[in-house]
């Protein structure tokens, strides 16, 4: 399935370091060459100073078991520098280290004052924490990066020519060594400084491109993750936005996420209608699922899409995890929907629009009925499903209002800023000439 694999196209929009994983579990599918992905892995890392990475990929393509000359001139350099950096730094690490245990902690302000006061602490260490933490990173020791861009993330103004840089490198060190949470936190800092910087129009739509890159691999292994990748890619404007205009393909990702999210069946409508729009420029199984099922009305289609879907998750790093949810949701979604127009039902023809035999077909529904996540009844001398009613309620109308009501809001608030910003400008450009 080469023609659906979005490897190549998520690598550009991603951090080298970043790649490596999604690399290497290309080379455990055959949908490439494994010699050429190896190449292609050796020629990557050579960039960076990982060489014990090097020498493995080398061993790996059956070259030489021997380290040659180059890359042991460069192990020595590497080390080096890394030694020089860190004594540049160890003064400015054992001055933290104490003021750990204090109160200075506590707020920025006080521990920069505290720093200066009895470390002697100047801008130019600030620059050494930098590069080593910068150094580190590029050795693939993501773990004590995270610590030395932490300090400057403390340390720094948001108004340093490399906090920005930090802001991304703490963000790529967190995933690299999974943890979640403090991943999470640190792409809402991100994004909260990406949104209110002030960028060009281009600058801004390149930074949420890589953003919402970075960002996939955040949302599906954090638990919230789920909601909040709907949230921010169909119900924020400026993202929906750039996702159009730069990656129509993160539409899998988003169309994946509301599927095995069964709280969030009220954006199913939202998400069609931008599957609808977007479908001359990017359609996968996954998308053309949704338009099956939901627009067409082709069940026929939406089941053989369905097989489809599961070889395209299967081969996609970013949401392998999800195959078995997915189906099952998938499955669930299809008989919804079949049940929405008719009141009853066969189990043979359940069970062939939802890719199962009859017997796993009943003992499925047998399971939906006792979670009491449908109203039926099973006619087992007839080999009949009869349904009952299924109003929406209330309180589901009243979400799907609102969440329609807010996306509304939120894009006549940025248009009217827009305006408000242009008008400004015409005003002071009008100054000029007087």
């Amino acid at each position: 399935m080469a023609e659906f694999d979005l490897t190549r196209i998520n690598c550009q929009f991603l951090d080298r370091h970043l790649t490596f994983p999604l690399l290497e579990f290309l080379c455990g599918k055959e949908i490439y060459d494994q010699k050429e992905l190896l190449e292609y892995i050796l020629e990557t890392v050579n960039k960076t100073n990982m060489i014990d990475y090097t020498m493995d990929t080398r061993k790996r393509l059956g070259l030489s078991q021997e380290m040659p000359e180059e890359l042991v001139q460069r192990k020595g350099e590497v080390l080096a520098t890394l030694k020089m950096l860190q004594n540049e730094v160890a003064p400015l690490m054992k001055a933290t280290d104490v003021l750990k245990n204090g109160e200075s902690m506590k707020d920025t302000k006080t521990f920069v004052n505290a720093l200066q006061k009895d470390y002697n602490f100047k801008i130019e260490h600030l620059e050494s924490a930098y590069k080593l933490a910068k150094y580190l990173y590029e050795c693939g020791n993501y773990q004590e990066s995270t610590s030395y861009l932490y300090f400057c993330l403390i340390v720094m103004s948001p108004d340093d020519k490399n906090y920005l840089n930090v802001l991304w490198g703490k963000l790529a060190a967190e995933i690299l060594t999974l943890n979640w949470n403090t991943a999470l936190e640190d792409l809402t800092r991100l994004r909260d400084y990406i949104d209110n910087a002030n960028f060009s129009t281009i600058q801004a739509l390149q930074q949420r491109t890589w953003l919402i890159h970075w960002s996939v691999l955040v949302f599906f292994n954090h638990p919230k993750g789920r909601d909040l990748i709907i949230e921010m890619f169909l119900y924020k404007p400026l993202y929906l936005n750039a996702i159009q205009t730069m990656c129509p393909h993160i539409m899998r990702y988003l169309a994946t996420a509301v599927i095995i999210n069964r709280t969030r069946r009220n954006a199913l409508k939202d998400l069609i209608k931008v599957i609808q729009q977007e479908s001359y420029t990017y359609r996968d199984p996954i998308t053309e699922f949704l338009e099956c099922l939901y627009v067409n009305f082709d069940f026929e289609g939406a089941r053989l899409k369905l097989h489809e879907c599961q070889t395209v998750i299967l081969n996609d790093f970013f949401i392998v995890a999800c195959l078995n949810e997915f189906v099952e949701d998938a499955r669930l979604m299809i008989f919804e929907t079949f049940c929405r127009i008719h009141q009853c039902i066969t189990i043979s023809m359940l069970a062939d629009k939802l890719n199962m035999n009859p017997a796993e077909a009943e003992c499925w529904i047998v399971n939906l009925i006792r979670n009491a996540r449908l109203n039926a009844k099973i006619d087992s001398k007839l080999g009949h499903v009869v349904m009952g009613t299924q109003p929406l309620s209330p309180y589901q109308q009243l979400v799907e209002k609102i969440d329609s009501l807010s996306m509304r809001s939120e894009h006549l608030a940025g248009l009217i800023e827009r305006k408000s910003k242009q008008k400004n400008q015409e005003s002071i450009d009008s100054w000029k000439y007087y």
